[in-house]
């Protein structure tokens, strides 16, 4: 499952920097798949969507910050919780009932992202 932002965010940026996965952005701004993890180019995401990890993304919000579903493994491989929901200072960071994954499926989008890791 991945985690959503609520519209109670207030903005501060805490979440931001502790994405392992750089799936948080700010409001309005573009995202990439290649944004904090090893893909490049064309490639085939593990739920079969075909992209250009470096092209530009349409933001998820033009006004607070914002996870893009595909790249949020709820901190699953990196962390014991999701580090975006343990640092927010509103609690606005909750799972996402669109988007909900098991474990596995998690651990398969991190090691996707991540092979290094």
């Amino acid at each position: 499952m991945a985690i959503i932002i609520t519209d109670e965010c207030i903005n501060c940026g805490a979440c931001e920097p502790e994405c392992p996965n750089t799936a948080i952005y700010e409001g309005a701004d573009d995202w990439r798949y290649n944004d904090g993890t090893s893909l490049k180019g064309k490639v085939v995401l593990p739920n079969g969507k075909a992209v250009d990890a470096d092209d530009a993304q349409e933001p998820v919000s033009d006004e607070i910050y914002y996870i893009v579903p595909d790249k949020c493994t709820e901190c699953k491989g990196f962390h014991e919780e999701p580090q975006c929901a343990a640092v927010c200072p509103v609690d606005c960071c909750v799972p996402d009932d669109e988007h909900v994954e098991s474990e596995e499926v998690l651990l398969g989008k991190q090691r996707f992202m991540h092979p290094e890791d």
